[in-house]
Protein backbone atom coordinates (compact mmCIF):
# COMPACT_ATOMS: atom_id res chain seq x y z
CA UNK A 1 0.00 0.00 0.00
CA UNK A 2 2.45 2.54 0.47
CA UNK A 3 4.12 2.26 -2.85
CA UNK A 4 0.72 2.74 -4.23
CA UNK A 5 0.20 5.88 -2.21
CA UNK A 6 3.67 7.40 -3.50
CA UNK A 7 2.96 6.94 -6.72
CA UNK A 8 -0.63 8.52 -6.91
CA UNK A 9 1.31 11.34 -4.79
CA UNK A 10 4.40 11.68 -7.20
CA UNK A 11 2.94 10.32 -10.43
CA UNK A 12 7.01 9.57 -11.84
CA UNK A 13 8.46 6.82 -13.56
CA UNK A 14 11.48 7.13 -11.49
CA UNK A 15 9.10 6.30 -8.05
CA UNK A 16 9.05 3.11 -9.94
CA UNK A 17 12.23 2.15 -9.95
CA UNK A 18 14.53 3.87 -7.39
CA UNK A 19 12.07 4.75 -4.13
CA UNK A 20 12.55 2.29 -1.48
CA UNK A 21 10.59 3.75 1.92
CA UNK A 22 13.84 4.86 3.78
CA UNK A 23 13.61 7.19 0.22
CA UNK A 24 11.27 9.67 1.46
CA UNK A 25 10.52 11.00 -2.36
CA UNK A 26 7.73 13.33 -1.40
CA UNK A 27 9.03 15.56 1.94
CA UNK A 28 11.27 18.54 0.05
CA UNK A 29 12.35 19.56 2.98
CA UNK A 30 14.61 17.25 5.45
CA UNK A 31 14.11 19.62 8.05
CA UNK A 32 11.01 21.27 9.07
CA UNK A 33 9.99 24.73 9.93
CA UNK A 34 7.45 27.02 11.23
CA UNK A 35 6.09 29.99 9.67
CA UNK A 36 6.25 32.49 12.89
CA UNK A 37 4.84 35.94 13.31
CA UNK A 38 7.23 38.72 12.31
CA UNK A 39 7.52 41.10 15.62
CA UNK A 40 10.76 43.26 15.34
CA UNK A 41 10.08 45.23 11.42
CA UNK A 42 13.18 43.22 10.41
CA UNK A 43 11.92 41.50 6.70
CA UNK A 44 12.19 42.25 3.28
CA UNK A 45 9.11 44.88 2.57
CA UNK A 46 9.26 44.17 -1.24
CA UNK A 47 8.28 40.08 -0.89
CA UNK A 48 5.49 41.78 1.26
CA UNK A 49 1.90 41.03 0.31
CA UNK A 50 -1.28 42.54 2.47
CA UNK A 51 -3.80 39.66 2.70
CA UNK A 52 -7.21 40.28 4.50
CA UNK A 53 -5.94 37.82 7.44
CA UNK A 54 -2.11 39.26 7.32
CA UNK A 55 0.22 40.44 5.23
CA UNK A 56 2.67 37.67 4.23
CA UNK A 57 6.27 37.94 3.42
CA UNK A 58 7.44 35.29 0.96
CA UNK A 59 11.17 33.77 -0.28
CA UNK A 60 13.28 34.98 -3.91
CA UNK A 61 14.70 32.09 -5.85
CA UNK A 62 16.19 32.57 -9.28
CA UNK A 63 13.83 35.67 -10.00
CA UNK A 64 10.54 33.81 -8.34
CA UNK A 65 9.22 35.05 -5.31
CA UNK A 66 7.26 32.08 -3.29
CA UNK A 67 4.99 32.21 -0.17
CA UNK A 68 4.35 29.15 1.47
CA UNK A 69 2.24 28.40 4.42
CA UNK A 70 -0.31 30.77 4.24
CA UNK A 71 -3.61 29.78 6.11
CA UNK A 72 -6.81 30.12 4.12
CA UNK A 73 -9.25 29.56 6.91
CA UNK A 74 -9.92 31.84 9.81
CA UNK A 75 -9.64 28.24 12.43
CA UNK A 76 -7.89 25.34 11.70
CA UNK A 77 -10.07 22.43 12.04
CA UNK A 78 -8.78 20.60 15.33
CA UNK A 79 -10.33 19.94 18.42
CA UNK A 80 -14.18 20.98 18.55
CA UNK A 81 -13.87 21.55 14.67
CA UNK A 82 -13.09 18.08 13.54
CA UNK A 83 -15.61 17.29 10.76
CA UNK A 84 -16.78 20.73 11.08
CA UNK A 85 -17.09 22.71 7.74
CA UNK A 86 -14.11 25.52 6.95
CA UNK A 87 -14.10 28.68 8.89
CA UNK A 88 -13.69 31.93 6.86
CA UNK A 89 -10.51 34.25 7.70
CA UNK A 90 -10.89 37.10 9.78
CA UNK A 91 -9.36 40.39 9.42
CA UNK A 92 -5.55 40.34 11.01
CA UNK A 93 -3.07 43.41 10.79
CA UNK A 94 -0.17 40.88 11.72
CA UNK A 95 2.84 40.20 9.12
CA UNK A 96 4.08 36.38 8.82
CA UNK A 97 6.56 34.64 7.35
CA UNK A 98 5.40 32.82 4.29
CA UNK A 99 8.47 30.57 4.12
CA UNK A 100 7.79 27.02 4.61
CA UNK A 101 5.63 24.14 3.69
CA UNK A 102 2.95 23.61 6.14
CA UNK A 103 1.29 20.33 7.52
CA UNK A 104 0.02 18.18 5.20
CA UNK A 105 -3.58 16.78 5.79
CA UNK A 106 -3.94 13.47 7.79
CA UNK A 107 -2.64 10.32 5.85
CA UNK A 108 -0.03 7.51 6.30
CA UNK A 109 2.68 8.64 8.10
CA UNK A 110 5.25 6.55 6.03
CA UNK A 111 3.54 8.86 2.59
CA UNK A 112 3.91 12.31 3.89
CA UNK A 113 5.42 12.28 7.47
CA UNK A 114 5.02 16.33 8.31
CA UNK A 115 1.09 16.47 8.74
CA UNK A 116 -1.53 17.56 11.33
CA UNK A 117 -5.00 18.29 11.30
CA UNK A 118 -4.28 21.90 11.27
CA UNK A 119 -3.38 21.69 7.78
CA UNK A 120 -5.22 24.03 5.46
CA UNK A 121 -2.83 26.37 4.10
CA UNK A 122 -1.73 27.22 0.66
CA UNK A 123 1.29 28.32 -1.60
CA UNK A 124 1.94 30.84 -4.13
CA UNK A 125 4.17 31.06 -6.99
CA UNK A 126 4.90 34.77 -8.68
CA UNK A 127 7.53 36.00 -10.89
CA UNK A 128 9.45 39.26 -9.39
CA UNK A 129 8.84 41.44 -12.42
CA UNK A 130 7.50 44.93 -13.30
CA UNK A 131 4.48 43.87 -15.00
CA UNK A 132 1.48 46.07 -13.92
CA UNK A 133 -0.98 44.00 -15.85
CA UNK A 134 -2.93 41.46 -13.62
CA UNK A 135 -1.78 38.11 -14.30
CA UNK A 136 -3.94 34.57 -15.08
CA UNK A 137 -3.91 32.25 -11.95
CA UNK A 138 -3.93 28.77 -11.95
CA UNK A 139 -4.76 26.91 -8.97
CA UNK A 140 -3.40 23.64 -8.66
CA UNK A 141 -5.66 20.63 -6.58
CA UNK A 142 -3.48 17.65 -6.00
CA UNK A 143 -4.33 14.23 -6.44
CA UNK A 144 -3.01 11.17 -4.43
CA UNK A 145 -7.27 9.13 -4.29
CA UNK A 146 -8.51 11.43 -1.71
CA UNK A 147 -6.54 9.80 0.94
CA UNK A 148 -2.71 11.19 0.46
CA UNK A 149 -0.78 14.01 -1.11
CA UNK A 150 0.00 17.90 -0.18
CA UNK A 151 0.98 20.84 -1.17
CA UNK A 152 4.59 20.55 0.40
CA UNK A 153 5.32 17.19 -2.04
CA UNK A 154 8.28 18.28 -4.22
CA UNK A 155 6.52 17.22 -7.87
CA UNK A 156 4.66 20.25 -7.13
CA UNK A 157 6.93 22.82 -6.13
CA UNK A 158 6.90 25.32 -9.26
CA UNK A 159 9.63 27.40 -9.36
CA UNK A 160 10.85 25.63 -12.50
CA UNK A 161 7.11 26.16 -13.71
CA UNK A 162 6.61 30.00 -13.22
CA UNK A 163 10.56 30.68 -14.62
CA UNK A 164 9.38 29.20 -17.72
CA UNK A 165 5.74 30.82 -17.58
CA UNK A 166 6.36 34.40 -15.49
CA UNK A 167 3.10 35.49 -17.01
CA UNK A 168 0.86 33.56 -14.66
CA UNK A 169 0.63 33.17 -11.11
CA UNK A 170 0.02 29.23 -9.41
CA UNK A 171 -1.26 28.45 -6.20
CA UNK A 172 -1.57 24.67 -4.47
CA UNK A 173 -3.89 24.12 -2.48
CA UNK A 174 -4.50 21.51 0.41
CA UNK A 175 -7.94 20.18 1.41
CA UNK A 176 -8.64 17.31 4.40
CA UNK A 177 -8.35 13.68 3.22
CA UNK A 178 -9.75 10.28 4.01
CA UNK A 179 -11.44 9.73 7.04
CA UNK A 180 -10.72 13.35 8.29
CA UNK A 181 -12.39 15.25 4.76
CA UNK A 182 -14.68 12.41 3.66
CA UNK A 183 -16.86 10.75 6.44
CA UNK A 184 -20.71 10.70 6.63
CA UNK A 185 -21.73 11.17 10.32
CA UNK A 186 -25.59 12.70 9.77
CA UNK A 187 -26.96 9.02 10.23
CA UNK A 188 -24.86 8.91 14.03
CA UNK A 189 -27.01 9.73 17.36
CA UNK A 190 -25.58 13.32 17.41
CA UNK A 191 -24.86 13.19 13.48
CA UNK A 192 -26.92 16.04 13.31
CA UNK A 193 -24.31 18.78 14.13
CA UNK A 194 -22.21 17.34 11.59
CA UNK A 195 -24.53 17.64 8.19
CA UNK A 196 -21.20 18.73 6.08
CA UNK A 197 -18.79 15.81 7.01
CA UNK A 198 -19.19 13.92 4.18
CA UNK A 199 -17.63 16.27 1.92
CA UNK A 200 -15.41 18.65 3.67
CA UNK A 201 -12.52 17.93 1.21
CA UNK A 202 -14.41 19.94 -1.16
CA UNK A 203 -15.28 22.33 1.36
CA UNK A 204 -11.89 23.10 2.20
CA UNK A 205 -10.87 23.54 -1.39
CA UNK A 206 -13.75 25.74 -2.08
CA UNK A 207 -12.54 28.15 0.84
CA UNK A 208 -9.27 27.99 -0.70
CA UNK A 209 -11.02 29.59 -3.99
CA UNK A 210 -12.37 31.95 -2.25
CA UNK A 211 -9.50 33.36 -0.40
CA UNK A 212 -7.79 33.06 -4.05
CA UNK A 213 -10.70 35.07 -5.02
CA UNK A 214 -10.33 37.69 -2.22
CA UNK A 215 -6.77 38.21 -2.06
CA UNK A 216 -4.75 37.13 -4.87
CA UNK A 217 -4.96 40.49 -6.36
CA UNK A 218 -2.40 41.78 -4.09
CA UNK A 219 0.31 39.17 -5.87
CA UNK A 220 -0.37 40.85 -9.74
CA UNK A 221 -2.83 38.08 -10.00
CA UNK A 222 -6.43 38.32 -11.98
CA UNK A 223 -9.10 37.19 -9.96
CA UNK A 224 -11.55 37.15 -12.53
CA UNK A 225 -9.14 34.92 -14.68
CA UNK A 226 -8.72 31.76 -12.45
CA UNK A 227 -8.14 28.54 -14.10
CA UNK A 228 -8.55 25.56 -11.21
CA UNK A 229 -6.37 22.46 -12.45
CA UNK A 230 -5.78 18.98 -10.61
CA UNK A 231 -4.40 15.50 -11.65
CA UNK A 232 -6.21 12.53 -11.00
CA UNK A 233 -8.45 12.87 -7.55
CA UNK A 234 -7.18 16.76 -7.75
CA UNK A 235 -8.95 16.22 -11.42
CA UNK A 236 -12.41 14.97 -9.98
CA UNK A 237 -12.21 17.90 -7.30
CA UNK A 238 -12.29 20.49 -9.92
CA UNK A 239 -14.32 18.69 -12.13
CA UNK A 240 -16.75 18.36 -9.07
CA UNK A 241 -15.90 22.19 -7.89
CA UNK A 242 -17.47 23.56 -11.16
CA UNK A 243 -21.16 21.44 -10.09
CA UNK A 244 -20.95 23.20 -6.39
CA UNK A 245 -23.69 26.09 -6.36
CA UNK A 246 -22.31 29.62 -6.53
CA UNK A 247 -18.87 28.15 -7.27
CA UNK A 248 -18.41 30.09 -10.74
CA UNK A 249 -17.73 33.35 -9.39
CA UNK A 250 -14.15 31.98 -8.29
CA UNK A 251 -13.01 30.46 -11.71
CA UNK A 252 -13.52 30.87 -15.26
CA UNK A 253 -11.98 27.36 -16.79
CA UNK A 254 -10.89 24.02 -15.47
CA UNK A 255 -7.99 21.53 -16.23
CA UNK A 256 -8.77 18.20 -15.24
CA UNK A 257 -5.60 15.86 -16.07
CA UNK A 258 -7.11 11.75 -15.65
CA UNK A 259 -9.89 12.36 -13.31
CA UNK A 260 -14.10 13.08 -13.38
CA UNK A 261 -16.54 12.27 -11.25
CA UNK A 262 -16.78 8.28 -11.45
CA UNK A 263 -14.75 7.88 -8.47
CA UNK A 264 -17.49 9.39 -5.91
CA UNK A 265 -20.36 7.66 -3.04
CA UNK A 266 -23.90 7.43 -2.89
CA UNK A 267 -25.19 8.52 0.57
CA UNK A 268 -25.72 5.26 1.07
CA UNK A 269 -22.21 4.07 0.51
CA UNK A 270 -20.56 6.53 2.56
CA UNK A 271 -23.16 5.46 5.54
CA UNK A 272 -21.68 1.96 4.98
CA UNK A 273 -17.69 3.21 5.09
CA UNK A 274 -18.92 4.86 8.54
CA UNK A 275 -20.52 2.21 9.95
CA UNK A 276 -17.49 -0.20 9.29
CA UNK A 277 -15.04 2.11 10.85
CA UNK A 278 -17.05 2.73 13.81
CA UNK A 279 -17.31 -0.86 14.58
CA UNK A 280 -13.47 -1.21 14.07
CA UNK A 281 -13.22 1.28 16.45
CA UNK A 282 -15.51 0.40 18.69
CA UNK A 283 -17.36 3.99 18.75
CA UNK A 284 -21.01 4.43 18.58
CA UNK A 285 -21.07 8.31 18.26
CA UNK A 286 -19.41 11.51 16.94
CA UNK A 287 -18.57 11.98 20.61
CA UNK A 288 -16.89 8.64 20.74
CA UNK A 289 -14.62 9.43 17.81
CA UNK A 290 -13.83 12.98 18.92
CA UNK A 291 -11.93 11.46 21.52
CA UNK A 292 -9.87 9.32 19.21
CA UNK A 293 -6.01 10.21 17.98
CA UNK A 294 -6.19 11.45 14.55
CA UNK A 295 -3.35 8.89 13.76
CA UNK A 296 -5.52 5.84 15.04
CA UNK A 297 -8.47 7.04 13.24
CA UNK A 298 -6.02 7.09 9.88
CA UNK A 299 -4.77 3.60 10.68
CA UNK A 300 -8.44 2.04 11.16
CA UNK A 301 -9.42 3.34 7.76
CA UNK A 302 -5.81 2.72 6.18
CA UNK A 303 -5.86 -1.11 7.59
CA UNK A 304 -9.43 -1.82 6.69
CA UNK A 305 -9.16 0.31 3.32
CA UNK A 306 -12.47 2.38 3.67
CA UNK A 307 -13.26 3.67 0.29
CA UNK A 308 -13.62 7.75 1.55
CA UNK A 309 -14.71 10.02 -1.39
CA UNK A 310 -16.72 12.60 -2.23
CA UNK A 311 -20.87 12.28 -2.03
CA UNK A 312 -23.02 12.46 -4.10
CA UNK A 313 -25.01 13.84 -1.61
CA UNK A 314 -27.80 15.61 -3.54
CA UNK A 315 -27.34 18.58 -1.60
CA UNK A 316 -23.93 20.15 -2.01
CA UNK A 317 -22.82 17.95 -4.88
CA UNK A 318 -25.43 16.41 -7.28
CA UNK A 319 -27.03 12.91 -7.01
CA UNK A 320 -26.10 12.42 -10.77
CA UNK A 321 -22.93 14.52 -11.73
CA UNK A 322 -22.46 13.33 -15.43
CA UNK A 323 -26.30 14.11 -15.81
CA UNK A 324 -25.57 17.35 -14.67
CA UNK A 325 -23.28 18.14 -16.79
CA UNK A 326 -25.35 17.52 -19.38
CA UNK A 327 -28.14 19.80 -18.49
CA UNK A 328 -25.60 22.02 -18.81
CA UNK A 329 -24.75 22.80 -14.89
CA UNK A 330 -21.26 23.76 -16.46
CA UNK A 331 -21.56 25.11 -19.62
CA UNK A 332 -20.37 28.64 -18.98
CA UNK A 333 -17.08 27.68 -17.50
CA UNK A 334 -14.46 26.41 -20.12
CA UNK A 335 -12.73 22.81 -20.08
CA UNK A 336 -9.45 21.12 -21.06
CA UNK A 337 -9.80 17.63 -20.41
CA UNK A 338 -8.02 14.36 -21.12
CA UNK A 339 -6.26 11.02 -19.74
CA UNK A 340 -3.56 8.65 -20.45
CA UNK A 341 -3.54 5.78 -22.81
CA UNK A 342 -2.45 3.28 -20.45
CA UNK A 343 -3.67 4.43 -17.07
CA UNK A 344 -3.96 1.50 -15.20
CA UNK A 345 -0.56 0.24 -15.87
CA UNK A 346 0.91 2.43 -13.13
CA UNK A 347 -1.22 0.52 -10.32
CA UNK A 348 -0.22 -2.83 -11.85
CA UNK A 349 3.47 -2.08 -11.48
CA UNK A 350 2.99 -0.50 -7.98
CA UNK A 351 0.77 -3.69 -6.83
CA UNK A 352 3.06 -6.31 -8.90
CA UNK A 353 1.48 -7.58 -11.81
CA UNK A 354 0.35 -10.79 -10.56
CA UNK A 355 -0.95 -9.47 -7.76
CA UNK A 356 -2.88 -6.79 -9.92
CA UNK A 357 -4.19 -9.75 -11.82
CA UNK A 358 -5.64 -10.73 -9.21
CA UNK A 359 -7.24 -7.83 -7.31
CA UNK A 360 -8.87 -7.09 -11.25
CA UNK A 361 -10.30 -10.89 -11.32
CA UNK A 362 -11.96 -10.43 -7.65
CA UNK A 363 -12.82 -6.74 -8.34
CA UNK A 364 -14.57 -8.04 -11.18
CA UNK A 365 -16.37 -10.57 -9.58
CA UNK A 366 -17.27 -9.02 -6.18
CA UNK A 367 -18.07 -5.45 -7.77
CA UNK A 368 -18.55 -5.29 -11.47
CA UNK A 369 -20.43 -8.49 -12.20
CA UNK A 370 -22.54 -8.08 -9.27
CA UNK A 371 -23.81 -4.82 -10.41
CA UNK A 372 -24.17 -5.61 -13.92
CA UNK A 373 -27.51 -6.83 -15.68
CA UNK A 374 -26.70 -9.86 -18.29
CA UNK A 375 -26.56 -8.35 -21.21
CA UNK A 376 -24.02 -5.48 -19.93
CA UNK A 377 -21.95 -8.32 -18.59
CA UNK A 378 -21.52 -9.94 -21.57
CA UNK A 379 -20.08 -6.47 -23.26
CA UNK A 380 -17.98 -6.30 -20.88
CA UNK A 381 -16.55 -10.66 -21.38
CA UNK A 382 -16.38 -9.48 -25.04
CA UNK A 383 -14.60 -5.94 -24.67
CA UNK A 384 -11.62 -8.39 -22.52
CA UNK A 385 -11.41 -11.59 -24.36
CA UNK A 386 -11.24 -9.34 -27.62
CA UNK A 387 -7.78 -7.82 -26.10
CA UNK A 388 -4.65 -10.15 -27.64
CA UNK A 389 -2.43 -9.31 -24.33
CA UNK A 390 -1.34 -10.77 -21.29
CA UNK A 391 -4.19 -11.19 -18.22
CA UNK A 392 -2.99 -8.83 -16.03
CA UNK A 393 -3.48 -5.86 -18.99
CA UNK A 394 -7.02 -7.17 -19.88
CA UNK A 395 -7.79 -6.13 -16.60
CA UNK A 396 -5.54 -2.76 -16.84
CA UNK A 397 -7.57 -1.88 -19.86
CA UNK A 398 -10.73 -2.77 -18.52
CA UNK A 399 -10.14 -0.44 -15.02
CA UNK A 400 -8.32 2.32 -17.18
CA UNK A 401 -11.68 2.54 -19.31
CA UNK A 402 -14.45 2.14 -16.09
CA UNK A 403 -11.97 4.70 -14.03
CA UNK A 404 -10.57 7.30 -16.23
CA UNK A 405 -10.85 6.80 -20.34
CA UNK A 406 -14.76 6.42 -20.36
CA UNK A 407 -15.44 8.64 -18.22
CA UNK A 408 -13.25 11.81 -19.56
CA UNK A 409 -15.13 10.87 -22.92
CA UNK A 410 -18.54 11.43 -20.97
CA UNK A 411 -17.57 14.94 -19.64
CA UNK A 412 -16.41 15.78 -23.24
CA UNK A 413 -19.75 14.72 -24.47
CA UNK A 414 -21.86 16.09 -22.59
CA UNK A 415 -20.39 19.51 -22.47
CA UNK A 416 -20.76 19.71 -25.83
CA UNK A 417 -24.03 18.71 -25.80
CA UNK A 418 -24.80 21.68 -23.50
CA UNK A 419 -23.17 24.02 -25.91
CA UNK A 420 -20.13 24.46 -23.73
CA UNK A 421 -16.45 24.20 -24.63
CA UNK A 422 -13.72 21.07 -24.11
CA UNK A 423 -10.45 20.68 -25.49
CA UNK A 424 -10.38 17.19 -24.66
CA UNK A 425 -6.43 14.85 -25.10
CA UNK A 426 -4.93 11.79 -25.44
CA UNK A 427 -1.38 11.28 -23.60
CA UNK A 428 0.66 9.13 -25.75
CA UNK A 429 3.89 9.52 -24.69
CA UNK A 430 5.27 6.12 -23.33
CA UNK A 431 7.33 5.42 -20.56
CA UNK A 432 10.90 3.74 -20.47
CA UNK A 433 9.94 1.48 -17.67
CA UNK A 434 9.21 -1.83 -18.93
CA UNK A 435 5.02 -2.42 -19.08
CA UNK A 436 4.26 1.59 -17.97
CA UNK A 437 3.39 2.68 -21.10
CA UNK A 438 1.40 5.68 -20.58
CA UNK A 439 0.63 5.36 -16.95
CA UNK A 440 -1.13 7.18 -15.11
CA UNK A 441 0.83 10.34 -13.84
CA UNK A 442 3.59 9.89 -16.63
CA UNK A 443 3.00 13.84 -17.82
CA UNK A 444 3.31 15.27 -14.29
CA UNK A 445 6.99 15.92 -14.70
CA UNK A 446 6.67 17.01 -17.72
CA UNK A 447 3.82 19.74 -16.92
CA UNK A 448 5.76 21.05 -13.60
CA UNK A 449 8.94 21.26 -15.29
CA UNK A 450 10.59 18.63 -13.39
CA UNK A 451 13.01 16.93 -15.65
CA UNK A 452 15.07 15.46 -12.71
CA UNK A 453 12.09 13.31 -12.21
CA UNK A 454 12.13 11.82 -15.49
CA UNK A 455 15.55 10.70 -15.45
CA UNK A 456 14.73 6.85 -16.36
CA UNK A 457 15.15 8.53 -20.14
CA UNK A 458 14.58 12.29 -21.50
CA UNK A 459 11.91 13.37 -22.49
CA UNK A 460 11.77 15.78 -25.55
CA UNK A 461 12.98 19.18 -24.31
CA UNK A 462 10.38 20.71 -27.14
CA UNK A 463 7.36 18.68 -26.67
CA UNK A 464 7.61 19.34 -22.78
CA UNK A 465 7.33 23.16 -23.20
CA UNK A 466 4.64 22.36 -26.09
CA UNK A 467 2.84 20.95 -23.63
CA UNK A 468 3.56 23.40 -20.79
CA UNK A 469 2.59 26.22 -23.10
CA UNK A 470 -0.55 25.24 -23.88
CA UNK A 471 -1.58 24.81 -20.57
CA UNK A 472 -0.74 28.18 -20.17
CA UNK A 473 -2.37 29.39 -22.97
CA UNK A 474 -5.55 27.77 -22.02
CA UNK A 475 -5.63 29.52 -18.53
CA UNK A 476 -4.87 32.58 -19.85
CA UNK A 477 -7.15 32.70 -22.97
CA UNK A 478 -9.80 30.10 -22.95
CA UNK A 479 -7.96 28.30 -25.60
CA UNK A 480 -4.92 26.09 -25.50
CA UNK A 481 -3.98 26.38 -29.49
CA UNK A 482 -0.85 28.09 -29.87
CA UNK A 483 0.05 30.65 -32.81
CA UNK A 484 3.39 29.70 -34.38
CA UNK A 485 5.09 32.92 -32.87
CA UNK A 486 4.36 31.95 -29.63
CA UNK A 487 5.21 28.11 -29.77
CA UNK A 488 8.19 26.23 -28.90
CA UNK A 489 9.24 24.25 -32.05
CA UNK A 490 7.50 27.55 -34.37
CA UNK A 491 4.96 25.58 -35.60
CA UNK A 492 1.05 26.78 -35.22
CA UNK A 493 -0.72 24.39 -33.09
CA UNK A 494 -4.40 24.28 -33.35
CA UNK A 495 -6.51 22.64 -30.89
CA UNK A 496 -9.99 21.68 -31.97
CA UNK A 497 -12.60 22.17 -29.61
CA UNK A 498 -14.53 18.65 -29.03
CA UNK A 499 -17.68 18.05 -30.43
CA UNK A 500 -20.38 15.26 -30.88
CA UNK A 501 -20.01 14.37 -34.46
CA UNK A 502 -16.43 14.91 -35.03
CA UNK A 503 -15.02 14.16 -31.66
CA UNK A 504 -11.78 15.71 -31.95
CA UNK A 505 -8.99 15.17 -29.89
CA UNK A 506 -5.64 16.75 -29.44
CA UNK A 507 -2.61 13.55 -28.87
CA UNK A 508 -0.55 14.51 -27.26
CA UNK A 509 2.35 12.45 -28.75
CA UNK A 510 6.17 13.40 -28.13
CA UNK A 511 7.11 13.00 -31.82
CA UNK A 512 4.32 14.88 -33.17
CA UNK A 513 1.24 17.04 -30.89
CA UNK A 514 -1.52 16.69 -33.37
CA UNK A 515 -5.39 16.41 -33.71
CA UNK A 516 -6.71 13.52 -34.50
CA UNK A 517 -10.46 11.77 -34.88
CA UNK A 518 -11.52 9.94 -31.27
CA UNK A 519 -12.08 7.03 -33.36
CA UNK A 520 -8.55 6.50 -35.04
CA UNK A 521 -7.07 6.84 -31.89
CA UNK A 522 -9.34 4.36 -30.58
CA UNK A 523 -10.09 5.86 -26.92
CA UNK A 524 -12.77 4.83 -25.79
CA UNK A 525 -15.38 1.44 -26.92
CA UNK A 526 -18.17 3.16 -27.16
CA UNK A 527 -20.40 -0.23 -27.38
CA UNK A 528 -18.69 -2.48 -24.74
CA UNK A 529 -17.21 0.01 -21.99
CA UNK A 530 -19.24 3.58 -22.40
CA UNK A 531 -21.54 2.50 -21.03
CA UNK A 532 -20.28 1.71 -17.65
CA UNK A 533 -20.21 5.50 -17.22
CA UNK A 534 -24.12 5.30 -15.94
CA UNK A 535 -22.59 3.69 -12.82
CA UNK A 536 -20.05 5.34 -9.88
CA UNK A 537 -17.00 3.28 -9.41
CA UNK A 538 -15.31 3.41 -5.91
Amino acid sequence: MWMIAVILICGTATVLTSCSKDDDPVTPETVTKENAKITDGNYDKSLAVKCINGTFVGKKTDNVITYKGIPFVGQQPVGALRWKAPVDVKADNGIYEAYYNAKGACQAKDVMEYQGEDCLYLNVWKADDASTVKKPVMVYVHGGAYVVGGTGVELFDCTNFIKENPDVIVVTVAYRLGIMGFLHLSHLPDGKDYPDAQNLGTMDQMMALKWVHENIAGFGGDPNNVTIWGESAGAASVTLLSLVKGSHKYFKRVIAQSGSPAVTRSKEEAIACTNEVMEVLGCKTVADLLKIDADKLVEAASIHSLSTAPERDGNYLPLDPHEAVEKGAVKDIDFLQGCNKDEMNFFALAMGLEDFKLWGADRKAKKLDKRLTDEEKALVESYCNSMQVESWEVYSRLYSQIWFIAPCMRMSENQAKAGGKSYTYFYTVESAVPNLKSGHGEELPIVFCHPEMTEVRPYDATFSKTMRKMWVQFAKTGNPSLSADISPDGKAKEWPLYDTINKKVMNLNEKDIRPESESTLNIVDWDRTYFLTKYYWL
